[in-house]
């Protein structure tokens, strides 16, 4: 199934946390924190202002970004657990 955002919405895919701390400590899941950063998989057309004009996206397919700890709602997409958030909600693209 293909899923296409709406409007300034992102589909976003969590990375992988690391499992193991610097010292070597193996972290199970209960303790482990969501991860802040993910990959943008889709993006919706963007919003429009007053006047209708769209309002194009800062973020493209495949950008590495970090978003907020409580961002986006969570939502399954064939069988996989991924992020839809604004635009707005992602702090920033990495490189």
């Amino acid at each position: 199934m293909a899923f296409k955002p709406l409007h300034d919405r992102v589909l976003v895919r969590r990375v992988k946390s690391d499992e193991k701390t610097k010292g070597g400590l193996i972290i199970p899941d209960t303790a482990k924190e969501k991860p802040a950063e993910g990959e943008i998989i889709s993006v919706g057309e963007g919003a429009r202002k007053d006047s209708g004009e769209l309002i194009v996206p800062g973020v493209k397919a495949g950008d590495r970004v970090l978003f907020g700890k409580w961002s986006g709602t969570e939502v399954t997409v064939d069988g996989e657990e991924l992020l839809i958030m604004k635009e707005s909600d992602i702090l920033g693209i990495l490189s």
